[in-house]
């Protein structure tokens, strides 16, 4: 038999193994997705925005309210692996469900909460079925649109909302801060994850598993959850207690010990968590390095701007957020045509790098901030250079880490994006807020005494030392892309999965 009736034959058995629903309900599917995703994403900074009056309120002091953020980040981080894994095992609509009801139920819990232990204990509990809800979200899309030009509209979409979820979050954060209560910076999860948990019972595929369950990695589970617990919260130690903490290097140096027990454990479980054919492949793993550095640079963004607005120019939490959606309709536009008509001519190796040196004029102009710049002559253009620069590279990125990959590794799979771009998010703030803090302390010395007018300085000084660093960021991140990036990636269709031999929830997929 020739080659060419060979993979004829093996497209037939593709198509007949995974029935595709009707067009209508995949769109629908994207909507539900759309919604779980942004409301994950959105999470990890809408109540940023509402901390000091949540602080007023329930009377925490200034050192304990960073775990109000660290609870969710190392109770998310820690668990997406995981997360990812168990939507393998039990079913991509059932987690999915599950996940959007403990989400559902954990803000509202956050939203009630009287003391500050109980928020910070629901914001873990939120940490936790986020990880369980966001790779699920990803796999849904990933095993939904299989045909090529749906599959790039539809990364089109998620990959804008995992670039503009931040953004959204300071615009909603800001208006329900000021205009009802921080508490309904939790509360509106609830409304979302209802509307969303309708459409997942409606629109979202049940696939019957076929071929016999693996079982979870027990063993990997611990040493890799262990590991990105102690990875997260040794950055984020070490973005309140300093550098030379101790205890920052001690779980950094246990993140690295037990990432390592965890590749070698991998390599030989009869059922891995991780199999490591899935980031040993060459564009997988330039697609998540690209995650993991947009997302470092993306969140110190987020951070500094709005200290900036807030504090330098005076900007109410409203204002805030409104300053930020030029930029939010940048990244959607810059994310539909590189989804559309960018990346299926020229691929990641093209756009990657692309958004990444666009990331760099961006940070090139925030430098230039001080405090008598304004808003729509130096603030402005430098969000719309980013918004389009990540606009260029989350899509092409996200599309590229899942393409590929069998249905039964779509979870973890998805999850390795999102523990990415978690991790990126806490090495790029840790880092960033240190230098800048160094910066801005360095300044006031150099300038006594520290009159108001020297702290002002000082701290657009800061804010200007953490742009440079962040330009660095997307100058390493260009470079790696366009290394290690092929020069063509194959359409979903062309694709050889990885993973185990097809079974009818495994269709098989040929070159």
């Amino acid at each position: 038999m020739s080659q060419a009736s060979t993979s004829r034959d093996g497209a037939t058995r593709a198509s007949s193994s995974s029935p595709t629903p009707p067009s209508s309900r995949r769109w629908w599917t994207l909507t539900t997705v759309a919604l779980a995703q942004l409301m994950v994403v959105l999470d990890s900074t809408v109540v940023n925005i509402a901390l000091p009056a949540a602080q007023t309120d329930l009377g925490f002091s200034d050192g304990d309210r960073q775990w109000i953020i660290t609870a969710y980040s190392l109770a998310f981080g820690s668990l997406l692996l995981v997360g990812g894994r168990v939507s393998d095992l039990i079913g991509r609509k059932r987690t999915f469900i599950i996940g959007l009801i403990g989400f559902a139920l954990a803000s509202a819990l956050g939203g009630a909460a009287g003391t500050f232990g109980l928020l910070v204990f629901a914001r873990a509990l939120q940490g936790a079925f986020g990880a369980l809800l966001a790779p699920t979200a990803l796999a849904v899309l990933t095993t939904t649109f299989t045909i090529p030009r749906e599959r790039a509209r539809a990364f089109g979409v998620f990959g804008a909302i995992a670039g503009a979820g931040g953004a959204i979050g300071l615009l909603l954060g800001g208006f329900l801060t000021q205009y009802a209560s921080w508490r309904w910076n939790l509360y509106i999860n609830v409304v979302i994850a209802a509307v969303a948990i309708v459409g997942a019972a409606i629109f979202v595929s049940h696939v019957t598993r076929t071929g016999p369950r693996p079982k979870l990695d027990v063993p990997g589970t611990l040493l890799v959850s262990g590991a990105l617990f102690s990875l997260v919260y040794g950055f984020s130690n070490a973005e309140t207690q300093g550098w030379d903490s101790p205890l920052t290097w001690g779980f950094l140096a246990a993140a690295v010990v037990l990432l390592s027990s965890f590749v070698a454990w991998q390599r030989r479980a009869e059922h891995p968590l991780l199999p490591l054919s899935i980031v040993l492949d060459r564009n997988r793993g330039a697609a998540y390095a690209s995650v993991t550095i947009a997302g470092a640079g993306m969140f110190g963004i987020f951070l500094f701007v709005t200290y900036y607005l807030q504090t330098s120019l005076g900007y109410t939490p409203t204002k805030t957020g409104l300053a930020f959606l030029p930029m939010i309709a940048m990244l959607v536009l810059a994310a539909q045509l590189s989804t559309n008509l960018f990346v299926p001519r020229f691929g990641p190796k093209i756009m990657v790098p692309f958004g990444m040196t666009l990331g760099v004029i961006g940070m090139l102009l925030l430098t230039r901030l001080d405090l008598e710049s304004t808003y729509a002559a130096n603030v402005l253009p430098a969000l719309m250079v980013l918004g389009f620069g990540m606009g260029s590279i989350m899509p092409a990125s996200i599309q590229t880490a899942t393409l590929g990959v069998d249905r039964g590794h779509a979870g973890v799979a998805s999850a390795m994006v999102n523990t990415s771009q978690q991790v990126g998010g806490s090495i790029g703030t840790a880092l960033l807020n240190t230098l800048a803090a160094t910066a801005a302390a360095n300044y006031v010395a150099d300038h006594l005494p520290a009159t108001g007018a020297v702290a002002a300085e000082a701290a657009v000084t800061g804010y200007a030392t953490a742009y440079w660093w962040g330009a660095w960021f997307f100058a390493v991140g260009a470079v790696v892309a366009a290394l290690l990036f092929r020069r063509r990636v194959p359409q979903a269709d062309q694709v050889e999965p990885v993973g185990p031999a097809s079974t009818p929830e495994t269709p098989v997929a040929v070159r």
